[in-house]
């Protein structure tokens, strides 16, 4: 392998033990890690997935109306 392969097989170790470590979600690992939301989201989906990703990925989809809802009603009571 090349260096730079090498590298980027890190890279994607360093973003799935974020993710599966702290049951993050794709935006708050992409900021943790240095890389896009899209480059997280094909990481976890295409590149290296496991059952850990793949079930906290669908938990943080099912939670993710929730999330929004709480964060429109606590800007119209602080607006």
């Amino acid at each position: 392998m090349t260096q730079r392969q090498l590298e980027t097989e890190a890279k994607y170790d360093e973003v799935v033990e974020y993710f599966n470590n702290n049951k993050s979600t794709v935006r708050k690992t992409a900021k943790a890690c240095g890389v896009s939301k899209s480059a997280v989201h094909y990481i976890l989906t295409k590149k290296c997935p496991n059952p850990t990703s793949m079930a906290i990925l669908a938990k943080n989809k099912a939670e993710r109306h929730i999330r929004g809802g709480q964060s429109t009603k606590r800007k119209y009571q602080e607006g």
